[in-house]
């Protein structure tokens, strides 16, 4: 199948920045010394380890390796005129993706097999340009913390434990703004809310054998119930409650943002101001959250 799309050249992150993700921010810039201090000490420990890791224990994808999935990392990022990360496949069987922006070295992403086995090629497009989105709004150094709260804290020495405990609950209530930023990333290369929402749907109830059964149209009125939740003060209790130690926002929630801005006129302008191109080929499913 081939697929032609809007190339948005020059392409700036705050074009598409959710303002949470703006705000969250802001709130960690003004933690005095918090840059500096993730840079020097805790980045490298946790950097060096995952890459690794992954170097060690994974997939990387290239043109001579699993080339139908180098070819949807190419064409996302041609569209988001990002230069292209290292991808790798990690037998896993937790559907995950996630990303590093290393210092010194090309930032790269992760993505499980396990998340792979629930998606259609462009929905596996969809996840990649979702990545891709953190190093376009340069995520980079806080997503480097968040990720080692997040997968490795038992890696991080006493006083990164200590230190942990003390950001913990910002950098999450960071990392989950900064997922709706990354969920429109992934709207711009898939240029259909549909695409993008089943990945949440598949996400939050899918397996192999039930995710050509699920019923994309039944979730979004899922989310919709969702927001209706929050009409009295004691749901609005529970989410903050069920959510204050989460990664990521819920799945429902995400969609829900997703199929808003994709009606809004900024997203419009967005795709109207691209360049159509040819972005390649999407020829089989291959071998492919917190997304």
């Amino acid at each position: 199948m081939t697929l032609s799309k809007p190339i948005l050249t020059g392409l700036k992150a705050d074009r598409f920045r959710h303002p949470l993700d703006l705000e969250a921010t802001n709130t960690l810039k003004q933690i005095p010394g918090l840059d500096s201090l993730i840079r020097s000490l805790l980045a490298p420990v946790g950097e060096e380890y995952f890459y690794l890791e992954h170097i060690s224990s994974s997939i990387l994808v290239s043109d001579r390796q699993l080339p139908d999935f180098h070819q949807l990392l190419l064409d996302a990022s041609r569209i988001l005129d990002l230069e292209p990360p290292q991808l790798y496949i990690r037998q896993h069987p937790v559907p995950n993706a996630y990303t590093f922006a290393m210092r010194g070295k090309k930032p790269f992403m992760v993505v499980h097999t396990s998340l792979i086995e629930l998606l259609t090629p462009e929905e596996i497009q969809a996840v990649i340009a979702h990545e891709l989105g953190h190093l376009k709004c340069d995520h980079g150094v806080y997503l480097t913390l968040a990720n080692l709260l997040v997968l490795g804290a038992s890696l991080l020495p006493n006083w990164g434990t200590m230190l942990a405990g003390q950001l913990q609950a910002q950098m999450m209530e960071w990392l989950r703004c900064a997922e709706f930023s990354c969920d429109r990333s992934a709207l711009l290369v898939a240029q259909n809310p549909r695409t993008v929402m089943s990945v949440l749907m598949k996400l939050a109830g899918g397996s192999p054998s039930l995710a050509s059964k699920l019923n994309l149209d039944a979730f979004i009125a899922q989310a919709r119930a969702y927001d209706a939740i929050d009409k009295t003060q004691l749901g609005q209790l529970l989410k903050e409650a069920r959510t204050a130690e989460l990664s990521h926002p819920v799945p429902v929630l995400r969609a829900r943002e997703v199929d808003r801005w994709a009606s809004t006129p900024d997203y419009q302008k967005l795709l109207q101001m691209g360049k159509i191109g040819y972005t390649g080929e999407v020829t089989s499913k291959g071998e492919w959250r917190n997304w």
